[in-house]
This record gives structure tokens, C-alpha cells and sequence, in this order.
């Protein structure tokens, strides 16, 4: 548990980093059209910092900040649904898909079975 945390920490501040300093070059990379105002996307990579904190402290004992790794989880969640619907409404390429296989999806299993673990182990106590 703590080594994903960690290893989420570490994945979240950088990719953080990379949109807060070059907001434009996710969406060269994508083939995308520049964003008119790269602002927005330097928050969502502020956010996505500052998730690296909490996943950092987090990691400390996970099984009592289960809900840094809770509010990440449902994030990771809502991310592809939100990614799903606005390509089904034609509001973002395919390509925009890629940032949801790092982002999101590989850290389902890891931070379900975190969350598992919290269930079995204090049923959701809050410290």
C-alpha cells in the first residue's frame, strides 16, 4: 500500500509539473489544437500536484488517511466517465484517451485493493 501511494505521489507531482510548465504540449503530443486558454489546464495540473501530496502523506498509513486514497480513487473513476461522455458528445479526440492509462486506469486495481483492505481491516473507521 505504501509503495503505491508513494509511486502515485511521485507520478501525480510530475505530471502535475509537466502541465503547470508546458500546458500546451499534451495537446501537440495528442494532435490536438492548442487550448485557448492554457490556464485551465495549468489547474487541473495544480490539482493533480496537490492529489501527489496527499497520496505522499497518505502513504504514511494508509489504512487511517483512507479517504486522500478514497478521494483519489473516486477521481480516477470519474475521470474516464467524463472522458467517455464528451467523446461520445464529439467533444475530444480518441487520442485524448492516452493521459487516462497513466492517470486513471492503471491505479484501479492498486488503490481498490487499498480501499479493500480498509474495508476488511477497520471498516471505514475515521481516526
Amino acid at each position: 500500500m505504501k509503495l503505491t501511494l508513494r509511486l502515485a505521489a511521485i507520478y501525480n507531482l510530475l505530471w502535475g509539473a509537466w502541465v503547470v510548465l508546458f500546458p500546451q504540449q499534451f495537446f501537440f503530443l495528442t494532435g490536438m489544437d492548442p487550448i485557448n486558454h492554457p490556464m485551465v489546464w495549468q489547474g487541473m495540473g495544480m490539482v493533480i500536484g496537490v492529489y501527489g501530496l496527499g497520496y505522499w502523506w497518505a502513504s504514511f498509513d494508509p489504512l487511517k488517511h483512507w479517504p486522500i486514497v478514497a478521494v483519489g480513487f473516486l477521481g480516477k473513476i470519474f475521470g474516464p466517465i467524463g472522458f467517455l461522455y464528451n467523446y461520445l458528445m464529439g467533444n475530444v479526440p480518441l487520442s485524448f484517451a492516452y493521459t487516462l492509462i497513466s492517470n486513471d486506469l492503471i491505479w484501479w486495481i492498486p488503490f481498490f485493493i487499498i480501499l479493500k483492505n480498509v474495508h476488511c481491516q477497520t471498516k471505514w473507521a475515521l481516526k
